[in-house]
């Protein structure tokens, strides 16, 4: 068994190989060979992830895509063949949503998924809101919602022609298309309920 990453070391160039190495009961994404460590998620938050995550399962029953709560390595641009030294970004998505079974491997998912869902907290917004935002448009990720349960807001952004650009704003009043499941709608009142 090796040691959890030494706190001095998370400055170094780190790839895939050596994440998979790090024997340590916290969480870390790999932002371009940048170890990043995250902070262990509120309340708030795993109440709407929970939930978005229930809704998404219920609908996806029998059907051949998948959503997956994190934690779950999500390599963004590991390709057909690529080994883990020559992979440098591994990113957790609070929620992955997953159709084409070929990206799937018994360590998450290799490649683009079709959608990913962040849930925003103040510690998390410039992390989710630039660096990761950046990369999912980078990788070709379809749609990435933007959850703010500080706003009880959820912004759903599409990729056109490279760019993940804004396509609606739902409040908790409204009932969210999932763009990437035709026929899923999530229902946002239960989302925010509580919380």
């Amino acid at each position: 068994m090796t040691t959890p990453i030494a706190q001095e070391k998370i400055q170094e160039q780190h790839t895939y190989a050596d994440y998979l190495q790090w024997d340590t009961t916290k969480r870390y994404e790999l932002i371009e060979g940048a170890a990043v460590l995250l902070a262990a998620p509120s309340t708030s938050h795993q109440r709407v992830s929970g939930e978005i995550h229930r809704q998404m399962l219920n609908f996806l029953e029998g059907k051949k895509c998948e959503a997956f709560a994190a934690p779950f390595d999500v390599r963004l641009f590991e390709g057909e063949g690529d080994l883990p030294e020559n992979v440098s970004t591994v990113v957790q998505p609070d929620i992955t949503v997953i159709c084409d079974k070929s990206k799937l491997d018994e360590r998450g998912c290799k490649g683009a998924p079709e959608m990913v869902v962040e849930i925003i907290s103040p510690g998390s917004l410039r992390h989710d809101r630039l660096v990761k935002f950046n990369l999912y448009q980078r990788a070709g990720v379809g749609e990435l919602w933007l959850v703010d349960p500080a706003s009880s807001s959820i912004e759903v952004f599409l990729l056109k022609d490279g760019l993940l650009l804004l396509h609606e704003v739902y409040i908790a009043k409204d009932t969210a298309k999932v763009n990437s499941l035709e026929g899923c709608f999530i229902e946002v009142n239960k989302v925010f309920e509580g919380i």
